[in-house]
């Protein structure tokens, strides 16, 4: 997400088109973010919407210490964590959009197989993450995907980091094991 300062400082002005062009650049890197944490689009698109009216609020307080995104992203995963705190803990049904894996490096190679190899290989990471429960799925999306330092992690999430550290471990195992099983039985 790339973002202009000269749009970052019409927002904090008021001006209305500057915060339209903000939520085109971002719309779909905070939708992005939400849906990893929330685990269903119904509850994405929700946060995404929550996010850019806290926006409007908030934009303001951005001092520019930080890069935009990092900010941006923070303000997602708080609005996020939020939600999953207010609704009752139940299962849910989690569905990762393969578009959402788009943004990883494409393999360096135009072989085919391996194309396919590295397409089927996001799928089975994909489908594990969804798997794990929501208080590893959180802390590995915080980290793994979005590269939030624990301290921040725990933070948001109102855990010791050291919480945040064995749930991150415990996550990595699982996926480890899921993955590693999943292959042996092919």
């Amino acid at each position: 997400m790339d973002v202009p300062d000269s749009v970052i400082k019409a927002c904090q002005e008021g001006d209305q088109a500057a915060f339209e062009e903000l939520i085109r650049l971002s719309h779909a890197s905070v939708y992005s973010l939400s849906l990893r944490i929330v685990g269903n689009p119904e509850d994405a698109a929700e946060v995404t919407q929550d996010v850019f009216i806290k926006l409007l609020r908030v934009i303001k307080q951005f001092r520019g210490e930080a890069k935009f995104s990092t900010w941006l992203y923070r303000v997602t995963s708080n609005v996020a964590i939020t939600l999953l705190r207010r609704r009752s803990r139940r299962n849910v049904e989690v569905r990762m959009e393969q578009e959402d894996w788009s943004l990883m490096p494409a393999a360096d190679s135009s072989d085919p197989a391996v194309a396919a190899e590295q397409h089927s290989l996001k799928a089975r990471l994909d489908s594990a993450i969804a798997s794990l429960p929501e208080d590893y799925r959180t802390v590995v999306v915080m980290k793994d995907v979005y590269g939030m330092a624990f301290e921040e992690i725990a933070g948001q999430l109102g855990i010791q980091e050291g919480t945040a550290r064995v749930r991150l471990f415990r996550a990595r195992q699982k996926l480890r094991i899921m993955l590693h099983d999943e292959l042996a039985a092919e």
